[in-house]
């Protein structure tokens, strides 16, 4: 190798930075194995969206059946630690009511909580499922979130 190389060599090392990874100071490996956060703090969920379903009616006593069961099945995945978050998007021209994140790591397991839901159920809502990689630490938003909250829909 000639001197030119070596000396070039030299330099571009001090220039540019490495690529290692970095530790993070603030690590709590107690929280992470709680939530089943990987090395990067993430973990698997499945996000769904909630469309409008093909099943209409126009009884206000069936719809309200249908939505507080709805309702319901809401409150019992949030106990279970299943279901992280829930809501209803605004108006749009796509049909699309809400979203669910799913503390579940497959489209599987997350198509069987869904069957539970009678508004799902009989269509009212169809879902569209899918696997999205996100942050292990969303779970702990459950613990925040009951305490926050006024009065109930």
């Amino acid at each position: 190798m000639s001197l030119k190389y070596i000396l070039l060599l030299i330099i571009s090392l001090n220039i540019f930075p490495t690529f290692a990874e970095k530790i993070n100071p603030n690590y709590d490996a107690k929280l992470a194995a709680k939530y089943g956060g990987d090395d990067y703090g993430m973990k698997s969920f499945v996000l769904v969206i909630l469309k409008t379903g093909s099943y209409v009616t126009q009884d206000k006593a069936i719809k309200s059946k249908l939505f507080k069961g709805h309702m319901e099945n809401i409150d019992r995945l949030v106990a279970e630690k299943k279901l992280i978050v829930a809501g209803p998007l605004g108006k749009n021209d796509k049909s699309y009511r809400g979203i669910f994140i799913l503390d579940v790591p497959t489209i599987e397991e997350a198509e069987v909580l869904l069957q539970t839901d009678p508004a799902i159920e009989a269509n009212l809502f169809a879902t569209e499922l899918y696997k999205w990689y996100g942050s292990a630490a969303l779970a702990e938003y459950l613990e925040s979130s009951d305490k926050i909250w006024k009065k109930s829909p």
